[in-house]
């Protein structure tokens, strides 16, 4: 009798050729990478291995792996992490009333005959999973705020980013052809399995410090002028630094910026040349905070009540 053979897992079909591609072609799509980001995504690439990133909140984890998909013309499939997701939300389900339909429409037969019928591939409604494995294409498969998802889940996703392949039961298995590229984001808002960390390499993005984050506003909200960026960042690092329970993501910052020039604070501010007007900064922290001890708190430190 011969030996068994391992089955051979889905061929890993690079993106990148180097780390500094991944720098490049990241920062054609809007999203300036450092070192440990780029080298992060070049292994998660090269080796097929998943990338698990942490950090706070609005620091550009999701935007990571839509940078990734749109810097190598990939299909983004996202799975959305929430309490309670169960295994029919993640990998798939039966079109239970298009079934019945077909039952009656077709009359009575024997049942092997009408099961045959209705477990294929016309009535199965594929999610997220397996849309990102049956797909032949290049494709990054985000798997986010996976933190929110109970613990079952992530034996669920141990057993899916082990084999890259789901069998079901009526109709077989479905086998990946090309491994996706896999990103699974956390805010750390509980401790993940170190079963599931151990498949995983593992990249934690924290708040830019301030160079970078006026380089991410030049590239986004080309408008800003430096002065005013310079300002901007500057009050967004006193916020980070206070005790308040939602520090203003980057996201929040991108956005206060485009409020201030919505209401001509850019020419104010250069007319000035002595920076924001405090008024104004008042009237909008609420783009940047969204807790009432939080924005009193904020007044109170930055001496604007």
């Amino acid at each position: 009798m011969s030996t068994p053979q391992p089955v051979a897992g889905p061929a890993v079909v690079p993106s990148f050729a180097s780390v500094d591609e991944v720098v490049a072609r990241l920062r054609e799509t809007g999203y300036l990478a450092d070192d440990a980001t780029a080298t992060s995504t070049f292994l998660a690439d090269r080796l097929g291995k998943p990338l698990l990133v942490e950090g706070p909140a609005g620091v550009g984890k999701t935007e990571l792996a839509k940078a990734i998909a749109a810097a190598t013309d990939a299909e983004l499939v996202r799975l959305q992490c929430y309490e309670g997701i169960d295994e029919a939300r993640a990998l798939y389900e039966w079109n239970h009333a298009k079934q019945i339909l077909h039952i009656q429409a077709t009359g009575t037969r024997a049942w092997d005959e009408a099961k045959a019928d209705i477990f294929s591939e016309e009535f199965l409604l594929p999610r997220p999973l397996l849309k990102a494995i049956s797909r032949e294409g290049s494709t990054v498969l985000l798997i986010d705020e996976v933190d929110k998802a109970d613990v079952d889940m992530e034996g669920l996703l141990l057993e899916v980013l082990s084999d890259f392949a789901i069998t079901i039961p009526e109709m077989g298995t479905v086998a990946a052809q090309r491994r996706p590229i896999v990103l699974l984001t956390s805010n750390a808002t509980r401790e993940l399995s170190e079963a599931l960390k151990r498949r995983c390499l593992y990249l934690y993005i924290d708040f830019p410090d301030a160079e970078r984050e006026k380089e991410i506003l030049a590239s986004r909200v080309p408008n800003l002028s430096a002065s005013l960026s310079a300002e901007l960042v500057r009050i967004v690092g006193v916020l980070r630094t206070l005790d308040i329970r939602k520090k203003p993501s980057v996201a929040e910052t991108i956005d206060w910026a485009n409020t201030l020039l919505a209401l001509g604070a850019g020419e104010q501010a250069d007319a000035k040349k002595s920076g924001l007007d405090d008024g104004l900064i008042a009237r909008t922290l609420g783009v940047v905070l969204k807790h009432r001890p939080d924005l009193k708190t904020a007044l109170k430190e930055l001496k604007l009540g």
